[in-house]
């Protein structure tokens, strides 16, 4: 899988989740603090990330900063992204299963290396609902997002 990163600051946790999703044997795009010459304003390296998932470029997005508040803000801002900002393994499960998130948000603050590992299992191993009640309010989202941008 493609998966685009961001961080706005070089954290362990951030060296530590280009690690583990290359272990995992995803091809990772980074943006941000974590590749020199990038801009690393959580604003803008969040965008970066998001517009390679909106833009086909990667499959989904791990978007940081410190609180993982700014990114999950800035990576939403773009058409066609479900950021979920998550901070344990059941959040990062529903975020997939029920919203059908695409952009993962991480604290680099409070994420350990251990609880990033279990997020990235429960984001991995969970899937979109085919519940149709799941699949309306995604589609609700979708709409909200077109009436935003005109789309």
């Amino acid at each position: 899988m493609r998966i685009s990163v961001s961080s706005d600051m070089d954290e362990p946790v951030a060296r530590a989740l280009l690690a583990e999703l290359r272990e995992r044997g995803h091809d990772v795009r980074v943006h941000g603090a974590l590749n020199p010459g990038d801009d690393p304003q959580w604003a803008v390296c969040s965008e970066a990330a998001a517009r390679e998932v909106a833009d086909g470029a990667a499959d989904q997005a791990v978007v940081c900063c410190w609180t993982g508040t700014g990114a999950s803000i800035a990576a939403n801002k773009v058409s066609g992204v479900r950021a979920a900002l998550c901070t344990d393994a059941y959040t990062a499960d529903g975020a997939r299963r029920w919203n059908d998130a695409n952009v993962l948000a991480l604290s680099l603050r409070l994420t350990s290396p251990p609880l990033l590992r279990e997020i990235l299992d429960a984001w991995f191993a969970a899937s979109p609902s085919d519940d149709p009640e799941d699949r309306r309010n995604v589609e609700r989202t979708a709409r909200l997002d077109r009436a935003r941008t005109g789309t």
